[in-house]
């Protein structure tokens, strides 16, 4: 909500600064955004009288001139082609700061004539991008005075930040209203003079949605004259952001940010039939006020003539019947609306407009019949013209409500002990009316600008709550919500500042945790893959079908009816998908070795999403100075997968890796990570080349995805001191020869599960695979760790434990020890 300091004047006789008033805005509970003083740059620019102004001496395109600036004459140096004897303009002494050229004055000698200021352009005020000549000023304008006070650039502009449930602050008035309830002045009374009306309204009311609409009023004013408005509310409306277009419509924009009071008016001789006619949409097309076509639903309330619909009600006019510099027979409609109804149409057709903020608000239900006489009168003012008859349609509904306030409350809940006749006084000030008091409490009348407080709730209970349970939470809510309004109404007067500070209660010497396991497992992952020197990535979680399509299927439950665009109409089944995206974009633009990371959801199938962790990686490692830079592989890939895994506590003897990864990876350079049979962690390997192929990506690129939400939370154990034993480990290699296809893997599993009581640790070394090997098969080296714990070993106890790891390696996969 914007308004200059001087219209805030028109409804508040007030002494006050600024300061004091944009300080009051803020602990009044109407936060202040901000001021702009258009006229704080301009200070120094004063209005001149250029006396003389002749060729430069030594200059052909400049102009040596003697400006009178009110406190004497000085010499001017002007490059300006407009520059002449007799002119007004804009005088900027030296010491000046110049907004459009970031410079400061300085007398100086140009040429072999002194220059002691400047004569200004638009563009150089920073007012505009004219830079052809000087300003020039009209020669009523006094020579010396100021020029932004003449000129009306000294009034500041205010800037609050309003809240959903304060309709009535959306006007100049309520604002006003406030701070005179705060102490910063005195309210200027609204009473229109009544217009006498002269014969019946040319135009006339229907309401068939008593819903929506429950109550409007309107008038024709005949034989005006309309055209562009005066200059005092062409500068207010600009002000606030607003463009003037013509008197009639300037007035209805007036009124709306004036009294919070939205207008609208209507072309009397281009309503067809004599009659608008609230009813609903029926599937029509208009063509509104800001150069939009609109379809109008049933759900929708609209205003319609006998040609159809001309207007959405309360959200915006049609341009068929409205007001032009033709006009001059002229329908002024104020009505009243349901809130929920033009919050539901502006919704719908995406329409934001001041009248539609004001009325899904709520307005003042008892201001109708003034805000007509006072628009009345103004286009009487503006454009002449004869008032017919007032014409209403429905009634005025029944708004008075009461409120009740317990004292104590004020402390108890609102934390400030303020006297009960202070609270009193707060509350008549702020035009609530008392209605009975007692020593504990009052009950106070509810203004009629006042829809928020005592409200009814628009909200309906669940069905599944119980009827008994559901009355008895709307009578309790009956009670408590008033009183809460009425107990901010007093805090807010009395400054919510004043209200002192208290901590909310500890609910335990240990804070819960705040991050869930999900999300603990999130940041994990997030900071081990940027320390394996992956970088992260946010990309859309949707993507183009037809790649959606390379790494899996591309379900038509999960395609996207409305897409942000062609190309990104089907939900990703991994983020994999778009990491390669992004790694075929680096490619493209000479960074073809990248390391991508994201943590985001994946759509494998249309019943739910993963979260998964998915890294991509590209072209060849950073070169060191241990050895030189190698191509990426599937166990570059694995490597990354399996330090996410253990930084997630994931017991790793307990997992398998099997060769069924999906078809978007190599099916030779790829596996699945598994945790017992069935739960699958992760996928690695490296992609398809169909996948390179359709994705304009040159190999090599690996990439894997971690399941996150497969990952079980690691079990709760004691804490104990930590296991160290007192005799030393036993450490014996062996190398094992076993056909080509076996898995080092299973050699490992092999013998880990040979004497679970004594085996440590088990770890693979080395791998053969040479001339002296026959052929199809290989030699693995094996180093397992025999730790002792409760004395050393003897030498025939390591051969017997040696023993055992041979014949179980062996069972398991067929293996003999190399010779």
């Amino acid at each position: 909500m914007k308004f200059p300091l001087s219209w805030l004047k028109t409804h508040l006789e007030t002494e006050a600064s600024l300061d004091e008033i944009t300080t009051a805005l803020t602990n009044i509970g109407l936060e202040l955004e901000g001021v702009e003083n258009r006229g704080a740059a301009l200070a120094p620019f004063v209005v001149a009288h250029v006396v003389e102004a002749v060729q430069h001496p030594n200059a052909d395109r400049l102009r040596a001139c003697q400006v009178d600036t009110g406190s004497g004459i000085v010499s001017v140096v002007c490059g300006a082609p407009n520059a002449r004897t007799g002119m007004k303009g804009v005088f900027a002494p030296p010491g000046s700061f110049i907004p459009g050229t970031g410079i400061t004055l300085k007398v100086g000698d140009i040429r072999g004539v002194q220059s002691a200021g400047m004569l200004l352009s638009y563009k150089e005020m920073g007012l505009g991008e004219d830079h052809a000549g000087i300003v020039e000023l009209d020669d009523s304008a006094p020579v010396g005075v100021g020029y932004a006070s003449w000129a009306g650039l000294d009034d500041p502009i205010i800037e609050i930040a309003v809240t959903p449930n304060r309709g009535d602050a959306l006007s100049v008035r309520g604002v006003a209203r406030d701070l005179a309830a705060a102490g910063l002045g005195v309210l200027v009374p609204f009473a229109p003079e009544k217009v006498e009306g002269h014969g019946a309204s040319a135009v006339d009311w229907a309401i068939e949605l008593p819903l929506a609409c429950p109550w409007v009023l309107g008038r024709t004013i005949r034989g005006v004259q309309n055209g562009p408005s005066p200059k005092w509310l062409q500068e207010r409306l600009v002000a606030v952001g607003l463009r003037p277009i013509n008197a009639l419509v300037d007035v209805t924009n007036f009124f709306t940010l004036d009294l919070g009071r939205p207008l609208h008016v209507f072309d009397a001789d281009k309503v067809a039939g004599g009659r608008l006619i609230f009813r609903a949409g029926d599937g029509e097309t208009f063509l509104a006020l800001n150069g939009k076509e609109y379809t109008a639903t049933q759900d929708d309330c609209v205003i319609a003539d006998a040609n159809g619909v001309q207007s959405l009600a309360g959200v915006i006019g049609g341009a068929a019947t409205g007001c032009d510099e033709n006009t001059t027979s002229v329908f002024v409609e104020c009505a009243l609306f349901n809130p929920v109804s033009v919050a539901l149409t502006g919704r719908r057709h995406q329409v934001i407009s001041d009248a539609r903020q004001r009325f899904e608000r709520g307005i003042d239900p008892a201001l109708l019949p003034d805000a007509v006489e006072a628009a009345t009168r103004m286009i009487q003012h503006l454009c002449g013209g004869e008032a017919s008859e007032v014409v209403a349609a429905g009634a005025e509904p029944a708004w008075q409500r009461t409120a009740s306030l317990r004292f104590a409350r004020l402390r108890e809940f609102g934390g400030l002990d303020v006297p009960a006749d202070a609270a009193v006084a707060a509350l008549e000030r702020l035009g609530f009316g008392v209605v009975a008091r007692g020593d504990a409490s009052v009950t106070v009348s509810v203004p009629s600008w006042r829809n928020d407080v005592a409200a009814s709730s628009a909200l309906e209970p669940s069905p599944s709550l119980p009827a008994a349970r559901a009355d008895k939470a709307a009578e309790g809510r009956a009670v408590m919500e008033p009183e809460c309004d009425l107990i901010e109404e007093v805090l807010r007067l009395h400054g919510l500042d004043s209200v002192p500070p208290v901590s909310l209660p500890v609910a335990g010497a240990v804070p819960v945790a705040t991050l869930s396991a999900r999300q603990l497992r999130s940041a994990v992952a997030r900071r081990t893959l940027a320390a394996q020197g992956l970088a992260e990535c946010v990309t859309f979680s949707f993507m183009a079908s037809a790649t959606a399509a390379l790494f899996g299927t591309a379900h038509a439950a999960l395609r996207l009816g409305n897409p942000i665009a062609s190309d990104l109409d089907q939900m990703r089944p991994t983020p994999l998908a778009t990491l390669a995206m992004a790694a075929q974009r680096n490619a493209a633009r000479g960074f073809g070795d990248v390391g991508l990371f994201e943590i985001g959801p994946g759509f494998p199938e249309p019943e739910g999403q993963l979260l998964l962790a998915a890294g991509v990686r590209a072209g060849v490692s950073s070169r060191h100075w241990q050895g030189g830079a190698v191509a990426v592989d599937a166990m570059l890939a694995k490597a990354d997968v399996w330090t996410v895994l253990a930084g997630l506590g994931v017991p790793m003897e307990a997992l398998s890796v099997t060769a069924d990864a999906p078809g978007h990876y190599h099916p030779g350079r790829s596996g699945v990570v598994r945790q017992g049979p069935k739960t699958v962690l992760a996928h690695f390997g490296a992609l398809h080349p169909a996948v390179l192929a359709a994705l304009d990506l040159d190999g090599p690129v690996v990439g894997f995805e971690i399941n996150l939400d497969a990952i079980q939370d690691p079990k709760r154990r004691k804490k104990a001191a930590p296991d160290l034993p007192a005799f030393q480990p036993v450490r014996r290699d062996f190398a094992f020869v076993v056909e080509g296809g076996v898995a080092a893997e299973a050699v490992l599993k092999a013998a880990r599960g040979a004497e679970r009581s004594l085996i440590a640790g088990v770890a693979l070394f080395d791998l053969y695979e040479g001339d002296k090997m026959e052929e199809g098969r290989k030699s693995l080296g094996v180093e397992v760790t025999f730790q002792p714990r409760e004395r050393t070993l003897t030498d025939q106890e390591i051969e017997a434990a040696c023993q055992k790891v041979v014949v179980a390696v062996a069972k398991a996969t067929g293996a003999t020890l190399r010779g």
